[in-house]
């Protein structure tokens, strides 16, 4: 569906502008007819054709200049799915790699117990990676999705919190100590699987980009607008430049070379954030922190205290 509204625009208005196109030259022809009559019986059609015909010109202008952006914004969508491809292929073939050369060795040597279980944590490890990969992809593809009838509840965000602060550690490897947690009480109604997912990725996010040693701190404090509760949640990375603080919100956007990149990723994490978040009526926006290294991701949402 999505793909049918995106070609519908550009087909609309290039139809639109080739018929444009052809009344002004239909008008260029009457004009020379009428033009040499202008002082005639004929003078009132010559300057009505040449008023229509300054007002097509100025709609087919805007009409190439709005062309040109879309075709613009369609390469950089190309692009970003290309990043897309090779950041989902790699993340694919890592982890199958990796537990293909753990098995060839388990089955063609003999080993120790301690270093098969190595192994085994190993493959875990590698099938949790594969995991997390659908699962977001999964998640994006049902953004498009029906879900009128997906329970909405009272979802306290301060134990919510908590436990997606616990699986970014567990997932990262790092103390729990990591994230830290300024939490006040406050109830947001929502499906509790739109809440996680918003938040898991925020947090992930976060301790994958901390700096050594991570450090996270998430935060819940009332918003500037009443009936809504402000999260916050920072880094000590190496941040995010100003003028990409919009795109990294778009699909398929990530920062960088996918030849060049480090951390493992589909682009898909910010851009489910963003847009579940305005499907809760509420806004997401990304920071710097003063005078410090380091993103912040702020998520007003409607909310109650607890």
């Amino acid at each position: 569906m999505s793909t049918r509204r995106s070609l519908s625009l550009p087909i609309a208005l290039g139809t639109v502008m080739i018929v444009l196109l052809v009344i002004l030259i239909v008008g260029w022809i009457l004009l020379s007819v009428f033009g040499a009559l202008a002082d005639s019986r004929y003078a009132a059609l010559y300057w009505v054709l040449l008023s229509v015909g300054t007002a097509l010109m100025v709609l087919l202008l805007v009409g190439v200049v709005f062309y040109l952006v879309l075709s613009i914004k369609a390469i950089n969508l190309t692009q970003r799915q290309s990043n897309f491809i090779d950041s989902v292929t790699h993340e694919l073939k890592s982890p199958i790699a990796s537990m293909k050369l753990y098995l060839q060795t388990l089955s063609r040597h003999r080993v120790g117990e301690s270093q098969q279980a190595d192994f085994y944590r190993y493959m875990l490890e590698d099938l949790e990676r594969l995991d997390h990969l659908i699962n977001q992809m999964l998640d994006a593809g049902r953004l498009e999705a029906d879900r009128s009838d997906a329970k909405i509840e009272d979802v306290p965000l301060g134990p919510l919190l908590e436990e997606c602060a616990e699986a970014a550690c567990l997932s990262h490897h790092v103390p729990s100590e990591t994230v830290r947690l300024d939490l006040k009480p406050y109830v947001v109604t929502a499906r509790r699987v739109d809440l996680t997912m918003i938040f898991r990725n925020l947090i992930d996010n976060a301790v994958k980009y901390a700096g050594d040693p991570p450090e996270v701190e998430v935060t819940v404090h009332a918003a500037d607008d009443d009936g809504q509760a402000c999260v916050r949640i920072s880094d000590n990375g190496p941040g995010i430049p100003i003028q990409f603080r919009r795109k990294v919100f778009g699909r398929f956007y990530r920062l960088g070379s996918e030849l060049e990149r480090k951390k493992p990723g589909t682009g898909l994490g910010l851009y489910i954030v963003r847009t579940l978040v305005r499907r809760l009526r509420g806004r997401v926006r990304v920071r710097g922190r003063d005078q410090q290294p380091g993103t912040t991701f702020e998520v007003e949402l409607p909310a109650r205290v607890e």
